[in-house]
């Protein structure tokens, strides 16, 4: 059992590292955090590339829930960049519904409780927003706090922290 983050910038080449870190691990559950768009060609093409880079024998699991998935075997989340993100519209948070940032807490509490318990070799993948400027906007700057939270929570309790900078990985726990 094992629980590794990698973190990087957009572009970084942290998914195919965590990927890489898997490498010969013939059974594992790659937990999709978000599918292709049908009226974005650009997004599509992304996941189409994320998609044919990995092995015939791994599964495809495609869900805003990762915490219900990790329970065992090996797994690979990519990423809980577009997870938060997908959370963030689910609680009702971006339109400030009544009680939305609690709900928001309790599913960002979930993952991280479920990432702490797993029997699971579980692998992670997140983008590092906090390196650039401040956000104009209120959205912005809570996704950036939002996800700089979490980030911060998986790896306090992570095995191996990895940060991915232009390709080049570097072990930081």
């Amino acid at each position: 059992m094992s629980r590794v983050l990698v973190l990087g910038g957009s572009r970084s080449g942290k998914s195919a590292h965590a990927e890489a870190l898997l490498a010969g691990v013939p059974d594992v559950v790659y937990l999709a955090t978000s599918s292709g768009a049908d009226d974005d060609a650009e997004w599509a093409a992304r996941v189409s590339a994320h998609r044919a880079r990995r092995p015939a024998g791994w599964t495809t699991v495609e869900t805003t829930a990762p915490s219900e998935l990790l329970r065992g075997g090996t797994v690979l989340v990519d990423s809980v960049t577009t997870w938060v993100a997908a959370l963030m519209d689910q609680t009702g948070v971006w339109a400030d519904e009544p009680g939305a940032a609690d709900r928001l807490a309790a599913r960002c509490d979930a993952l991280v409780n479920a990432w702490t318990m797993t029997p699971a070799h579980v692998v992670a993948v997140s983008d590092e927003v906090g390196l650039g400027v401040v956000p104009e906007t209120r959205a912005g700057r809570l996704f950036r706090d939002t996800l700089g939270a979490v980030n911060q929570r998986l790896a306090g309790t992570a095995d191996e922290v990895w940060f991915v900078v232009a390709g080049l990985p570097q072990r930081l726990r």
